[in-house]
């Protein structure tokens, strides 16, 4: 979606709100199995001294299948932002998110910012245990029933220990 600021770009204290759901095409990840609610954004481009910003916060629901132990989870994510918005080839600043003449490409600005802060491990739970390596057990279930291997650089010290 494109929204025009043209009404607040030389306003100062202009505000323009905004509401919009967000695309999951770009946002997919192997750990996210579905969508339980589609990512909405709700938020507001504020004119604060001529210097433009969008500030709002996106939610989603999502079930995810663990990284470690396989499990699937329920997952919410909330994220405030602020981004700087600049006019097209006026700013160097990597954050800045650029104007298409008098439009902004809102699209664009909601799927980069949620992209950024996606997690890089889904966890079911922060203190997640995986799997055991030699018989697949859920270890937060409980610990398996394998003998833990020696490391091998140890494995010396062990044969003066048999004797």
């Amino acid at each position: 979606m494109k929204l025009d600021l043209r009404e607040i770009i030389d306003v100062p204290g202009g505000r323009l709100s905004f509401a919009q759901e967000l695309s999951t095409e770009r946002l997919g990840s192997p750990a996210i199995l579905s969508w339980d609610s589609v990512p909405d954004a709700e938020g507001v481009v504020e004119n604060t001294a001529g210097v433009l910003t969008a500030r709002g916060r996106i939610q989603a629901r999502m079930t995810c299948v663990c990284d470690r132990c396989g499990a699937e989870f329920k997952a919410e994510k909330a994220l405030d932002f602020e981004a700087p918005i600049v006019p097209a080839g006026e700013s160097e600043d990597p954050e800045a998110f650029e104007l298409e003449g008098d439009w902004l490409d809102l699209d664009d600005l909601l799927e980069t910012v949620y992209i950024l802060d996606m997690d890089t491990k889904y966890l079911c739970r922060p203190d997640c245990k995986g799997v055991c390596p030699e018989c697949g057990k859920n270890l937060n279930e409980g610990p398996c029933s394998c003998r833990k291997k020696p490391d091998p650089r140890l494995a010396v010290l062990e044969q003066l220990l048999d004797k």
